[in-house]
Parts: C-alpha cells; structure tokens; sequence
C-alpha cells in the first residue's frame, strides 16, 4: 500500500492566517473566542471566533482575483492558495481537489444576498475553487455534517492508496451565519459562555469560523517539517439519531477500531488524542463512553474548540494540523475552558500546556446524522 502524508499546511481564522502563529497562540492559551453582540448576525449576544473582516479582504486582494466571491470563498481560496504556493506542486491532472464543508455558502441564501440563491449549490462551491486555481479535475465536495474536514483526510489517503492522484489538495470551510446560529438555537445548545469541552460546568458550544487546507501526497520527499503519515482511517454511523449521538458511543467506538486495524498499530502505542469536545453534554459523554470501553481513556486528551468555537464542517481538519504541529513540537496543549470533569468515565484531559515526546496521536469526530470518524497519524521519520 502506498504510504500517504500530511504536508504543507495552513489555517485562517481569528487567532492568524498561518498555521505556525495559530498554533502559538494555542500554545499560549490565547482563545479567538469573544463575545459578539452585532443584532444584524444574531438577535442575542453570542460567543463566536470570528476572522477580522479587513485583513480577510486585504489577504484576498493581494491575490488579485477577478469576479465577484463570497466570504467562504475568500477564506478557502486564501488558505489554500498558501499551501499550493508553498508545496510548489504542478496542477496536473494526476493533482486532486477535495473540498469539505457543512453548510457552503449558506450566506447566499440571505434576502441581502449580492449572489445569486444557486452560488449555495456546494457543487457551484467547488467549481469556484477549481476555477480560481485551475485544478485540471473536478472537485470533490464532501459535506458530511462535523466529521467532514477529517472525512476529507481518510478519502484522500484512499485517492493515493488506489493510484488515482498522486497529490491531493483539502481546503476546509465554514462561516457563521444567523441561519447555523439559529439552528443551534433552537436545540439549546448555544452557550452564553466560552464553550467549556468536558467540564462539569459546561453549557453548550460555540459556533466558529476557520478554513483550513493541507497537502495529501505520496512523495516523501519534498515534505513540510511537521508532516505526519496517515496510518489508517475508519468511518462508522452510530444510526441513532438525527441531532443526538449514540448513548454507548457504538460508532465512535468501532470507527477507532477499524483506524486502528487498517494502521496495524495498538491502541497502547497511541500518545495523544485530539478529541471532538463540542461542550455539549450528549457529546462530550459519548466521547468519554467509547474511549472508556476502548481502554483509551487514561491517553491525555484535548479539545479545542476552547480556542476557536465549533467551526463545523471544518473542524477536523483544523484540529489535524494543529496535532501535526503538536507532534513536531512535542506538546500537548491545553484543553481550554476545562475545569471539573463533567462527564461519567474518567478521561485525562489536558489541563495545562506540557513538554511530552511523541510518536502518534489519534484525531476523532462525531456529528449530526449518527456520523463519526477516526484516524491516526504517526511523525515521518529523518524528516
């Protein structure tokens, strides 16, 4: 089987627009999160990490686009123009585009909207994308509630294992929008507070902004200092409930399984996972559930959507890379907003930013429609 990296890497969102600088502010305790009160996003004040509007605009413009494109648009293209600069890698047609996203351009949909209402077809999304950098294929769009930016990962390593592409590119994105605000809303699952993942004192989560992109190659050469191998992957729905996770964890449960089995590793050789935490008190219980079951759960742990909200179907790919870059570091960062734990199996959440060498660490994802997705990613060597 041919081995598949994680390289080049980059994210924009409200703590920088480069992975490196993000990550320190991570590794400084610096949440993007802020209290938002603007009545024409949300009628009620809320928590969000949102990106400053100029320097998104500035960034874009320095790109020197032509035509007219949405706010996700200049998030993606933004970030993943970085990573095709930096990877130097042609756009041949053996060169993929996968892109993931929850909910597009929903914004498109808005009776303010300057775009018509089909630029939220996340098709139309894709081949904005494709357009913009001349990807020589189409794009694949993958939209599957939150586990879809790390969904993206486990296709593209199947993309290379197959011969299909040599290299793929993911960008990842979502925006906040009254139309997500309010949907989580009316499940009382927004909290009034920074998000606290896991705690005892938690009250819902935080909706966020980001978009994030990475390199999926087969060439171990010309690899990004941080770059991880994909070991193996595994997906499973819990089939339980529209908006609720399974009360046993089932499909978290086996997709780390089946991860493990396609990775040909133990679970005992994994040194750190970076969990889904949404704070919400369905999710952060499950989570706790199947590690348990697994016999996983003394593995320091985190969730960051402390620092960033829930930024949906982009998250998991956010997250990949931030554990990347704690790989190559050699730091486990703190699980911020963690106080008490608050949830019915002891799990050892990391509360505070510490020194720890490390070989493989294990990404998680849960999300509407019973989805969850599992992958372990292990440092290249001599890299």
């Amino acid at each position: 089987m041919t081995e598949a990296y994680l390289s080049y890497n980059n994210i924009v969102s409200s703590l920088g627009f480069d992975s490196e600088t993000v990550v320190n502010s991570i590794h400084n305790e610096v949440s993007g999160l802020q209290l938002i009160e603007d009545k024409a996003r949300f009628s009620q004040p809320f928590f969000s990490s949102l990106i400053d509007e100029k320097t998104l605009k500035d960034s874009f413009a320095n790109l020197k686009p032509e035509g007219d494109f949405t706010r996700l648009e200049h998030m993606m293209i933004t970030s993943l123009n970085n990573v095709i600069e930096t990877s130097k890698i042609p756009l041949t047609k053996r060169v993929g585009l996968i892109i993931s996203t929850t909910k597009g351009n929903i914004d498109a949909l808005d009776k303010n909207s300057k775009f018509p209402k089909e630029r939220a077809y996340l098709s139309v999304l894709g081949h904005v994308i494709k357009d913009f950098f001349n990807v020589k294929n189409d794009p694949i769009v993958v939209s599957n509630a939150c586990v879809s930016g790390v969904l993206a990962v486990a296709m593209a390593k199947r993309y290379i294992d197959q011969g299909v592409y040599d290299d793929v590119f993911i960008v990842s994105g979502d925006i906040v929008t009254e139309f997500i605000l309010s949907g989580f809303n009316s499940f009382q699952a927004l909290s009034s507070q920074p998000c606290k993942p896991y705690c005892k004192n938690r009250t819902g989560i935080n909706i966020g902004e980001v978009a994030a992109s990475v390199l999926v190659t087969n060439n171990k050469q010309n690899l990004a200092k941080e770059a991880v191998i994909i070991l193996g992957a595994g997906s499973c729905n819990d089939a339980n409930h529209i908006s609720g996770p399974s009360r046993t964890g089932e499909g978290l449960f086996r997709s780390i399984k089946s991860a493990a089995k396609e990775a040909q590793i133990s679970l005992d050789s994994i040194d750190y996972i970076s969990a889904h935490g949404t704070a919400t008190p369905f999710n952060d219980e499950m989570e706790a559930i199947a590690f348990s079951r697994l016999g996983i759960n003394d593995k320091p742990l985190n969730s960051l959507k402390g620092y960033f909200g829930h930024t949906l179907g982009a998250s998991g790919l956010l997250e990949t890379i931030v554990g990347m870059h704690s790989l190559f570091n050699n730091t486990l960062y703190t699980s911020l907003g963690f106080e008490e734990l608050g949830v019915s199996q002891p799990i050892n959440v990391i509360t505070q930013t510490t020194k720890k060498s490390m070989n493989i660490f294990l990404k998680t994802a849960s999300g509407f429609g019973g989805s969850n997705l599992a992958a372990i990613f292990k440092k290249v060597n001599n890299v």
